[in-house]
């Protein structure tokens, strides 16, 4: 298969988006990369894609975050081909690691890629800017493919992320550190930027977290066994409350929450990508 060069494939095209902060860190990514390579819907994709190739979408300033991503796909398919794609060209760097870095947006440079993620970049647009940029990624997706729309904190403790396919949102992740974060609502801050501004009364986001800050408080006495525990049964409670909160067979060292993307998406018309 032919192995197209990102800087050429993209040739004539204007990168669509704004130059944004940059921040990063190292490990900054780890827990969505953890989820990314244990998530049964994408490492099929993986797998099953002719062409393996992932694209991370706005790295910043360094591109360790990209770098670390691929390493960490690799373990699910050794072969896969990861690009860092940046709107600021003094960010591009040299390849490195079986990595290669290009000049591109939300268009992606004319790659088409089966897996897309973008993390801590539309947090910085507004929040009318999301849907057009999500169907912008989503429209220059291999078949199949893949979108991780994601924000976190400096040091990653505290990450939140929308999965997407060409339908479409699918669902919303909350992951975060047991031992530095003392109840689920303190995610709110690092929400998408198609949830941040629904975390109001009346609104299906608001409501789950509150729903899980109750269940996190009914799970106190656990407490001495680990907020890793507490937070299992905190979800379970969720669970018999009606609240499709995923559950996870294997056991994770970080406390996860994820549902489908309709338990949260945005109410009325309006009021934010559906």
């Amino acid at each position: 298969m032919s192995d197209p060069d990102p800087a050429r494939s993209g040739a004539g095209r204007k990168p669509v988006g704004s130059i944004t902060r940059g921040t990063t860190g190292v490990n900054r990514l780890r827990r969505s990369d953890r989820w990314l390579i244990h998530d049964d819907l994408v490492t099929a994709r993986l797998r099953q894609a002719r062409d393996p190739l992932v694209v991370d979408l706005g790295y910043g300033a360094s591109p360790v975050t990209t770098l670390e991503l691929a390493g960490r796909l690799r373990r699910v398919r050794a072969e896969v081909r990861v690009i860092g794609l940046e709107i600021d060209p003094e960010r591009v760097v040299p390849g490195r690691d079986g990595v290669r870095f290009a000049r591109g947006g939300f268009e992606l440079a004319g790659l088409r890629p089966v897996l897309v993620r973008a993390f801590n970049v539309l947090r910085q647009y507004p929040e009318e800017a999301v849907a057009g940029a999500w169907a912008t990624v989503l429209g220059n997706l291999a078949p199949g493919g893949l979108l991780v729309d994601g924000t976190c904190d400096e040091l990653g403790r505290r990450c939140a992320w929308v999965l997407l396919d060409g339908s479409g949102p699918l669902s919303l992740t909350l992951a975060w550190d047991p031992f530095t974060v003392e109840r689920p609502s303190d995610l709110a801050e690092r929400l998408p930027k198609a949830l941040i501004h629904r975390n109001i009364p009346g609104e299906p986001v608001h409501a789950l977290l509150a729903a899980a800050d109750r269940a996190w408080a009914r799970a106190a006495p656990l407490a001495p066994y680990g907020p890793r525990a507490r937070w299992r049964a905190a979800a379970e409670l969720l669970r018999e409350n009606g609240f499709p909160i995923r559950h996870y067979r294997r056991r994770m060292r970080d406390c996860v929450l994820s549902v489908p993307w309709p338990a949260v998406a945005p109410s009325g018309p309006g009021q934010g990508p559906a």
